[in-house]
């Protein structure tokens, strides 16, 4: 037999019994599918910020499908509308989203920060953050190189005077900024109801906070004592406020000889 036609046979049968075998593992190896979590995967925005409190949408999909968690509001991105499309597919309640938005409480733009040194290398605040704390003299202050920047999916944030800005009307509350923080002063505070902010997160005595910052906030208590509702206390020199307890009467604003306490309405157009 002519010896290309044997070695044409044998590629053939060769690729034959590999066809079949990969034929079978495919079966014997097939990992099922939940066609529940499939139809809820596709609800969701496909974010994967993590803000359902699961590893992503892949995940959240697949406890609701196995029952391991009932709450169908958990995806600030999708809002209501998500809520609703899942109740529907899995019988659930279809719950109400909080709707939220992203804050960064820090005044410390190019005016009221001192800067003492000049950061040459990456422009981001994670690396500046190892050097000294950032080139700003406050260590807790907004350093402005954008991480937050790149993080959101929306858009949502900007870089303004040397210091992050949000903007309500884009944030989708996936918490991906709160994340990347290093300094940690991205919080979520309720849209549309009139809250009080400590826009500072210095924890410095108010002595050194004064020489850091012009808005920092210098632990005077002033603001604890102007509050009626308790939402006020002070933690580390520094005010902080239990937005439940907060009634957004805006005494505390008044009383602030720093301007760091402001009161604010989230997505409310003026």
């Amino acid at each position: 037999m002519n010896p290309i036609l044997i070695a044409v046979i044998i590629v053939a049968a060769i690729g034959l019994i590999a066809g079949l075998g990969l034929s079978i593992a495919s079966k014997v190896f097939a990992v099922p599918v939940d066609e529940k979590a499939e139809a809820i995967r596709e609800c969701l925005p496909g974010a994967n910020c993590g803000a359902c409190g699961f590893s992503g949408c892949d995940g959240y999909a697949a406890a609701l499908s196995k029952g391991e968690t009932t709450d169908t509001a958990l995806c600030a991105p999708g809002g209501n509308d998500t809520a609703k499309a899942i109740g529907e597919i899995t019988g659930l309640a279809a719950g109400e989203v909080k709707p939220m938005a992203a804050v960064v409480l820090c005044q410390g733009h190019n005016v009221n920060a001192e800067i003492k040194l000049e950061y040459q290398g990456v422009k981001s605040c994670r690396m500046a953050a190892q050097i000294f704390g950032g080139p700003k003299e406050c260590i807790y202050g907004c350093i402005g190189y954008g991480d937050c920047v790149e993080a959101c999916q929306y858009d949502a944030i900007s870089i303004c005077d040397g210091i992050a800005r949000i903007n309500p009307y884009a944030c989708k509350a996936c918490k991906m900024c709160v994340k990347t923080c290093p300094k940690g002063l991205i919080e979520m505070m309720p849209l549309e109801e009139t809250k009080a902010a400590v826009l500072c997160k210095n924890h410095d005595k108010g002595a050194v906070t004064r020489k850091e910052c012009k808005a920092g906030c210098i632990g005077c208590m002033k603001c604890v004592k102007a509050c009626e509702a308790g939402a006020i206390t002070i933690d580390k020199f520094c005010a902080k406020v239990d937005y439940e307890k907060c009634t957004g009467c805006g005494k505390c604003h008044a009383e602030c000889p720093v301007g760091a306490i402001d009161v604010v309405t989230l997505g409310v157009r003026a």
